[in-house]
């Protein structure tokens, strides 16, 4: 006969396992937020909006998405690192969240340790761009003038840390320039100044980038991405622009705080399958020159692993600090 300690200690494991499956099956019990680490109007608030949207038709519950902008991401990240982790307040993160860890000395949160990966929503390439009326016509010509001219050229991002920023960073790392970086608090902002020519050049997301392309405002150089985008055939890619090899991808996806329970990481993981599989979705995603990939969590911890450790090189060979 098994000893009594033995029942009991078996169905302590057995309710341990059980309750949080249950509590997840219930869950979302209340609004759930969503917090943009970046201001309104660029490519992380555009998909977080669109998946949001949807999320709140699969929950029956309000997806309230909050700006939190600042440090390159870290505000926004901090507040979903601090908080309870009952699923009801996660982060749309892009890939400043393996960079920042590499650039900022005094990080409030520890990208590891404290959130918890639920999956990649989608990526695309990103977009070289300058202004309409510049003298550069190719990739080419802007290298050639910024070799002649070492810090002349500026580039603006979201922010210190922002995947913005550091796809800049790479592409000067790659053709071996010196250009200067001017931060802002979120994509749109940037964009601002490129067409007023206060900056010279961005390398943005290519959703956000794509759409001020015409007459007075954008012209596109070349792409970031291993080949060309359909949204943009005839732009060619860095790769093609006499930098072999060259392919800077940008993501966004969704994380949790540290301790989020696993059946509920699951749940949410699903969701957003589901929510990403709707035609509309996925058509307003190519519009915008990007792709759903859904990794699963374990698969989004490893990618994340391996871009801080890329991005840790990327930092050291530019000797980008934090002021």
């Amino acid at each position: 006969m098994p000893h009594p300690f033995n029942r009991r200690h078996c169905l302590a494991l057995t309710l341990a396992g059980f309750i949080p499956a249950l509590h997840a099956q219930t869950w979302p019990t209340k609004p759930v937020r969503l917090i943009v680490p970046f201001a309104p109007g660029g490519s992380t608030d555009v998909v977080a909006r669109m998946l949001g949207q949807k999320l709140m038709d699969v929950w029956g519950q309000s997806v309230v998405v909050e700006n939190r902008s600042g440090a390159g991401g870290n505000l926004g990240a901090d507040v979903v690192a601090k908080a309870t982790p009952d699923g009801h307040t996660l982060l749309f993160a892009s890939g400043s969240i393996t960079i920042n860890p590499n650039i900022y000395s005094n990080m409030p949160f520890d990208t590891v340790r404290d959130l918890t990966p639920i999956t990649n929503i989608a990526s695309g390439p990103m977009l070289v761009v300058v202004q309409d009326k510049a003298p550069w016509k190719s990739i080419q010509n802007l290298i050639q003038d910024a070799k002649s001219n070492p810090g002349k050229i500026n580039f603006g991002s979201a922010g210190i840390g922002s995947q913005i920023h550091l796809a800049a960073e790479n592409f000067a790392d790659a053709a071996g320039i010196e250009i200067t970086h001017v931060p802002y608090k979120g994509e749109s902002l940037s964009y601002n100044d490129l067409i007023s020519n206060q900056i010279q050049m961005m390398v943005g997301n290519i959703a956000a980038a794509s759409a001020l392309l015409g007459p007075g405002r954008l012209r596109a150089l070349a792409v970031t991405g291993a080949t060309r985008s359909p949204l943009l055939p005839d732009i060619p890619t860095l790769a093609e622009s006499g930098l072999p090899r060259f392919e800077n991808t940008g993501w966004f996806g969704l994380l949790g705080p540290a301790g989020l329970p696993k059946p509920i990481v699951e749940k949410i993981y699903q969701d957003c399958v589901r929510a990403m599989s709707d035609s509309q979705i996925k058509g307003r995603l190519y519009v915008a020159g990007m792709k759903p990939v859904l990794s699963k969590p374990e698969e989004l911890a490893a990618q994340m692993d391996a871009e801080l450790k890329r991005w840790g090189q990327v930092v050291k060979n530019r000797k980008i600090k934090t002021s």
